[in-house]
């Protein structure tokens, strides 16, 4: 049987729990791995967007198929391999994206883009996005329990900003990053290590990430994550999740707040 000791911190290190509420993760819904089994100070929650706490109704393939034809896809038959290669890259930057599918050429990677962030922007705009029931409550508790809350996503600045304000979110959590702000998109463990310098938490494995596609479940393993949970809300399906390293699966992120025993 592992252990994870926690060293000694005073009051003025980084935010956690107050006493009342830390999380055994022996107690939480179905139970985790021997190596959870001391108590584990639950301090950051880094929360994906699109498909995780927004539903956006397909906005993200519409929006590529606008800027498909800035990069030549100009084919029923390639833009419907492009559409699938978009669903199996979910949660990826989108720059990352365009430049798979312009064979890592920049200057068109760059202008496709850019098409798909003035197309998604434009779809937002129009009142094609919406809270997945629960979200906004879920971050309000979360954060009501002294937690940080962080989202991630593969949109560019412009475009998180867009969809944050369309939602009234701009100031719902402590903080909201892009591939950008971080080095390196999901895959890479670089946003929810962004988040848990910026907020200051203490240790990789007080953070919790949660999201609805492999990616997220590969770069919150990939940053050592205490705790990777998938949602059933977005791109990718129970079996993709857990196969990509989710600890946990939930129905929605509303039901978070219970499988941390914070209920």
């Amino acid at each position: 049987m592992t252990s994870i000791d926690r060293p000694q911190q005073d009051s003025t290190a980084a935010p956690h729990l107050d006493d009342d509420v830390e999380t055994d993760l022996d107690e939480l819904e179905g139970g985790f791995d021997d190596a959870h089994e001391d108590d584990l100070l639950l301090e950051l929650v880094v929360l994906d967007l699109a498909g995780t706490t927004v539903s956006d109704d397909g906005v993200v393939e519409d929006a590529f198929r606008v800027a498909a034809e800035t990069i030549g896809i100009d084919t029923e038959d390639a833009l419907d391999a492009a559409i699938e290669l978009v669903r199996d890259t979910m949660g990826q930057s989108k720059l990352d994206v365009f430049l798979m599918l312009t064979d890592g050429d920049e200057a068109r990677a760059a202008s496709g883009n850019a098409a798909f962030e003035e197309a998604y922007e434009r779809l937002v705009g129009e009142g094609r996005v919406e809270a997945i029931a629960g979200a906004e409550d879920t971050v309000r508790r979360l954060r009501e329990l002294g937690m940080g809350v962080v989202f991630t996503t593969g949109f560019a600045p412009a475009t998180r900003d867009a969809l944050l304000a369309s939602l009234r979110w701009s100031e719902l959590a402590d903080d909201a990053l892009s591939p950008a702000d971080a080095g390196r998109g999901r895959p890479a463990p670089d946003l929810p290590l962004t988040a848990l310098l910026r907020f200051g938490a203490s240790a990789v494995d007080t953070m919790v990430v949660v999201g609805d596609t492999a990616s997220d479940m590969l770069s919150g393993v990939n940053a050592g994550a205490g705790l990777v949970v998938g949602v059933l809300t977005g791109a990718h399906d129970e079996e993709t999740l857990l196969e990509a390293g989710a600890d946990e699966i939930i129905t929605s992120i509303a039901e978070l707040p219970a499988l941390l025993g914070l209920d």
